[in-house]
């Protein structure tokens, strides 16, 4: 009986919480601010996602510089609540690549996007990154999530 005095209001201001607060809604940030310094920088051209709907939430953004390039990180949280991050720089592919994907990645296939054809490859246990590098710039999608959702991800880069 005592205990149930002390449930009771726990549970209800949990139910307060998710249901009236949004308690189970990822956080989202803008990262317009971002996005502007790092096209403002002019190390690469800058690729966002262009009509994602609204199950696609922007968790986090970042834009360092460092002395072998500049690095754009925006962190997503897909429609299945799995974290995606999208990664554009201009550090060198055979210098990015090791340190997103470790050094045992293998590529699985490709996939054609509007950008151009991005390459499947096994990341770290559990994760999965397209890659798509030319002279200036490399872009990585990695996460913990579907194909499908790192290709929709990719499909909607412009």
């Amino acid at each position: 009986m005592s205990l149930a005095v002390l449930l009771i209001p726990i549970a209800l201001l949990l139910a307060f919480y998710r249901v009236f607060l949004d308690g189970d809604k990822p956080i989202s940030v803008d990262p317009a601010p971002t996005v502007q310094e790092a096209r403002q920088s002019n190390a690469f051209t800058v690729l966002t996602p262009q009509g994602l709907n609204d199950d696609w939430h922007t968790s986090s953004a970042t834009f360092k510089r460092a002395e072998n390039g500049a690095t754009l990180r925006l962190g997503y949280v897909d429609p299945d609540k799995d974290p995606i991050q999208l990664v554009q720089s201009s550090v060198p592919t055979d210098t990015l690549l090791p340190t997103e994907l470790t050094k045992d990645a293998k590529p699985l296939g490709n996939f054609r996007a509007g950008t151009g054809v991005w390459r499947l490859y096994s990341a770290r246990p559990g994760e999965q990154a397209l890659v798509l590098a030319d002279q200036t710039r490399t872009v990585v999608v990695i996460g913990k999530t579907d194909t499908k959702n790192l290709e929709a991800l990719v499909g909607a880069l412009r």
